[in-house]
């Protein structure tokens, strides 16, 4: 392991591979569920625009499934918790992820880049709101009033990825960055250890279940559950405080 200043930042990448082991399912996985809908059908804006009741049948049945009381966070996400903790340079965690679990587990500084399934937005006014019910063309926003504008506050393929500024800034100074449980698939996302490489301030290290697409990218790379890999890397990291 690498020598980190503990006054540097920790940035911390996730995606679907952490909250797999909570029981939630992937997407670019041969298994996943890309390959039983299609993409264009339910997680485009023209998708929405085109047949808003499918699009929300299928987050609708995310949401149910989110909150299905056998979905709790996992060691990996607990270790990050201590992480965040105990860690003297602070850290901030970007997550690909729409679930909470993060937050569940007690995570404080979070940025959902890719957006929450447990909130709406509506898509006139623009007004956020907590959503743990399933939502359908006849609501209403509840800050202007319109019907059938309401959306899951998720970004769709074609839309920017939130806070992306916020993000890059931190990634400039950060000295460790951390990519657990990603494929390596999605942009901005997977660019992420090239900024860091830009700026030659941080180690960045992979921590997967098997090497993403751009593993080579990487200063270090573990494999295996994140259950186990996350615990035992924070573990190695405090102890060198």
């Amino acid at each position: 392991m690498a020598k980190i200043d503990p006054s540097s930042q920790i940035v911390v990448l996730t995606g679907a591979g952490i909250s797999k082991e909570s029981g939630l399912d992937t997407f670019r996985d041969k298994d996943g569920i890309w390959s039983r809908v299609r993409i264009e059908d339910v997680a485009t804006p023209e998708a929405f625009a085109r047949d808003p009741v499918r699009v929300h049948e299928f987050y609708n049945a995310r949401r149910q499934g989110l909150l299905n009381a056998n979905v709790q966070p996992n060691p990996a996400h607990a270790a990050l918790v201590r992480l965040e903790r105990d860690w003297p340079g602070g850290v901030l965690i970007v997550t690909q992820n729409i679930d909470d679990l993060h937050e569940r587990a007690g995570s404080v500084n979070v940025i959902h880049m890719h957006g929450e399934l447990l909130k709406s937005r509506c898509a006139g006014c623009g007004h956020i709101d907590d959503c743990r019910h399933d939502l359908s063309v006849e609501f209403e926003c509840a800050a202007c009033g319109q019907a059938g504008g309401l959306r899951p506050h998720v970004v769709w393929f074609g839309e920017m990825p939130l806070l992306m500024d916020e993000i890059e800034q931190v990634l400039a100074q950060a000295g460790l960055f951390l990519s657990i449980g990603t494929s390596g698939n999605v942009y901005p996302a997977a660019g992420f250890v090239e900024v860091v490489r830009h700026y030659g301030r941080g180690h960045s290290v992979e921590l997967n279940l098997e090497p993403s697409v751009g593993a080579t990218s990487f200063a270090e790379t573990r494999y295996g559950p994140a259950g186990e890999l996350v615990p035992r890397y924070v573990e190695e990291l405090l102890r060198a405080v």
